[in-house]
C-alpha cells in the first residue's frame, strides 16, 4: 500500500473489483478515487466456479486488514448468467448516474456488503448488443478527460463505443480474437503456421488486406494458406498475417460504423481512445495507425476511476 495511508485523502474508501472471465483485478481506493493498493489474480470466474466466489472474494479482502464497512463495487463478467449474481442489462444511452442508479445490492454470508455493477445492451436493426464491464472503464476513461469520441476496447470480443458528452450512446461488438483462436486452432489455415517472434511485415500485410477497399473476408482468409503454401509469407508470419487481417477488417468495418453516424449527427470523428495496455492493444495501434486514424491511450487501471466515479454518483463515497 502506499506511504502516507493515515493523511484523509489516503485513506481506504471503497474497493472496486474487476472480475472477468480468466482473471480478476482488485483496487482500493482512497477518499479522491487513487489507487492504494491493487491485487491482480487469474481467479477467473471460469476458473472458480459458481460456488467458489465467496470463498475467492473473502480470500481477497482478507489481505487488506482494516477495512471491514467499506464499501466494495464490481463490474465485468462476475455479474454474467455464468458469474455471481446475475444482473440485468441497462438500455443504452447512459451514464455513471443510470448506472449507479441500477447497482444491484448483494450481502455475502459473512456479512460484506457488495453492489454489482449492470451490464449494458445497444439495440441494431440486425440484433442487440450486450456487454459487461466495458462499461465501466469507459466511464472512468470519461471521468479523467476523455469524454467523446469512439473508444475501442481489443479483447476476445473486442468492443467499439460511441460517447458524447461522458454518456455511453451506443456500442458494437466484434468477434475477431475468438474468431483468430478458433482459425488458429481448429481449421486448416493453422496447418502452416510456425511459431516465432512478433513479425511485423507480416502483421502489416494482413492489416492492409484487411482494411482494402474491396476486401471480402470469407474469400481473404484463404490466402492465409496459399500465400504460404506457394512461398510467399514465412511460415513464422502466418499467424501475425492472420490477425492483422481480421483485426484490420474489424477496423474497417467499424471506421464505416462511426463514420456514418458522424455524418448523421454532423459531427466530425475523433481519435479513436484504446483501452488496454496489453500486445493486443499495442497491435490495434499498429493497425489504426496503418488506417490514418489517430489513437489515444487510456490511462491503466481505468476501470478503478470508472468504479469509483460510479460508487461517487451512488452516493457510497463522498464527494
Amino acid at each position: 500500500m502506499n506511504s502516507g495511508a493515515s493523511e484523509p485523502a489516503h485513506e481506504p474508501a471503497l474497493i472496486g473489483i474487476d472480475w472477468g472471465t480468466s482473471s480478476l483485478r482488485a483496487y482500493l481506493l482512497g477518499r479522491r478515487g487513487d489507487v492504494l493498493d491493487r491485487i491482480v489474480s487469474s481467479d477467473g470466474i471460469l476458473q472458480v466456479g459458481r460456488d467458489g466466489f465467496e470463498a475467492v472474494f473473502d480470500a481477497l479482502v482478507r489481505q487488506w486488514p482494516g477495512i471491514a464497512g467499506l464499501p466494495v463495487l464490481a463490474s465485468g463478467m462476475i455479474t454474467s448468467r455464468s458469474g455471481w449474481v446475475e444482473t440485468p442489462y441497462l438500455a443504452a444511452p447512459l451514464g455513471a448516474d443510470e448506472l449507479a442508479r441500477a447497482l444491484v445490492a448483494y450481502r455475502t454470508a459473512g456479512g460484506t456488503d457488495l453492489h454489482f455493477v449492470t451490464g449494458m445492451t445497444s439495440e441494431h436493426d440486425a440484433g442487440p448488443d450486450v456487454m459487461r464491464g466495458e462499461e465501466t472503464q469507459v466511464i472512468g476513461a470519461c471521468a479523467q478527460g476523455a469524454s467523446g469520441g469512439v473508444f475501442v476496447l481489443p479483447g476476445t470480443h473486442s468492443k467499439w463505443v460511441r460517447v458524447s458528452g461522458g454518456r455511453i450512446l451506443d456500442h458494437a461488438t466484434f468477434m475477431t480474437g475468438e474468431l483468430f483462436a478458433a482459425l488458429r486452432g481448429h481449421t486448416i489455415l493453422g496447418a502452416l503456421i510456425e511459431p516465432g517472434p512478433f513479425d511485423a511485415d507480416g502483421f502489416a500485410r494482413g492489416v492492409d488486406a484487411g482494411l482494402a477497399q474491396r476486401s471480402s473476408l470469407l474469400h481473404d482468409l484463404f490466402h492465409v494458406r496459399t500465400l504460404p503454401l506457394l512461398g510467399r509469407l514465412g511460415g513464422t508470419a502466418v499467424a501475425d498475417y492472420l490477425s492483422g487481417l481480421l483485426i484490420g477488417t474489424e477496423i474497417a468495418a467499424g471506421a464505416a460504423r462511426d463514420a456514418r453516424a458522424d455524418d448523421a449527427n454532423g459531427g466530425h470523428p475523433r481519435p479513436v481512445t484504446l483501452v488496454g495496455r496489453s500486445d493486443l492493444a499495442d497491435r490495434y495501434e499498429i493497425a489504426f495507425g496503418r488506417a490514418g486514424l489517430p489513437t489515444r491511450r487510456a490511462p491503466e487501471d481505468i476501470v478503478a476511476t470508472g468504479h469509483f466515479t460510479i460508487a461517487r454518483a451512488a452516493g457510497l463515497v463522498p464527494r
